[in-house]
């Protein structure tokens, strides 16, 4: 196991009540002996063409996977299954940040397994800044969320906890302390309790940036790699133990993020949105070993 990195040290020694993300979906209820929360990273090096394309068949077979690891399934559509049901509405929450958006290829095999898992077609929507308007997610049941991780200047990164800001009319009120209060979104009554799914794309995540809105192609790497989870803070977590250690092995020396993305830690304690406390979390390994960094 890789020695906890700085940024496990500052801030990530959370919350207990991580049972909770492996009963939601019907998993076995936990004892006090197996009480982690399961978070499932898969990688595959043929997910990036040599141009960096996405290549779709196979990110779509990685989601599948880690869905399935993830529930115990060893069919994903049994998982999917679980993850919703026929009768929900189902919003899939995306990142249109132009230099590092969601994948359309991730988008288009959300929606697939959702539909196939008989949900209606009318019912799937995927949408980013214009999820408090659109007629799909007025009505939703369940949230899938997912977007790439990116270094952020306001939380530090920018992550599955705070992507869903778009559902608040004012967003800069929740900026400030580093974003601490993010949480608190997902208790909204448009949001609380209809999160079925967290995915964190880290493909080519960025690890570092200057500003607002900064991006630089010397900034990101090709991982190839998705963290999936229900809960998420554990997901957010496991990327985060994952930047900073490329931020140490790039700038030869322990470089925190900064600001602190203390949210993280914050959504666990204060909002119950799961452990962020690496001995609290079942990190289950899919793939690609090489250069894992967690």
């Amino acid at each position: 196991m890789t020695s906890r990195s700085s940024l496990d040290r500052r801030g990530f020694l959370s919350v207990s009540g991580g049972a909770a993300a492996a009963t939601l979906l019907g998993a076995r209820k936990a004892g006090p002996a197996d009480a982690k929360v399961r978070v499932v990273l898969v990688r595959r090096r043929e997910v990036l063409g040599s141009d960096g394309r996405v290549n779709g068949p196979v990110l779509h077979g990685m989601l599948n996977e880690a869905v399935a690891a993830l529930l115990g399934e060893k069919d994903a559509g049994a998982a999917w299954r679980r993850i919703v049901k026929p009768a929900d509405v189902v919003g899939v929450k995306s990142n249109v940040w132009g230099p590092l958006p969601t994948p359309p290829e991730l988008e288009r095999a959300i929606r697939e397994e959702v539909v196939k898992s008989g949900v209606r077609a009318e019912n799937v929507a995927v949408d980013d800044r214009g999820v408090r308007s659109n007629p799909v997610f007025r009505r939703m049941t369940a949230l899938i969320n997912a977007r790439p991780m990116r270094t952020h200047a306001w939380s530090g990164l920018g992550t599955c906890l705070k992507n869903v800001i778009m559902f608040v009319d004012n967003p800069p009120e929740y900026h400030g302390d580093s974003c601490a209060t993010l949480g608190s979104i997902w208790q909204l009554p448009a949001l609380a309790g209809k999160a079925r799914l967290n995915v964190l794309v880290m493909l080519t995540p960025q690890f570092h940036s200057v500003g607002p809105h900064s991006f630089a192609k010397e900034f990101i790497w090709p991982y190839y790699g998705l963290i999936v989870g229900v809960q998420p803070a554990p997901v957010d977590a496991t990327g985060a133990r994952i930047i900073q250690a490329k931020r140490r092995q790039h700038f030869g020396a322990d470089r925190p993020v900064s600001p602190s993305p203390h949210h993280i830690e914050i959504a666990g304690s204060r909002y119950g949105l799961g452990p962020s406390d690496p001995a609290q979390i079942d990190l289950v390994r899919i793939g690609l070993a090489d250069d894992a960094l967690v």
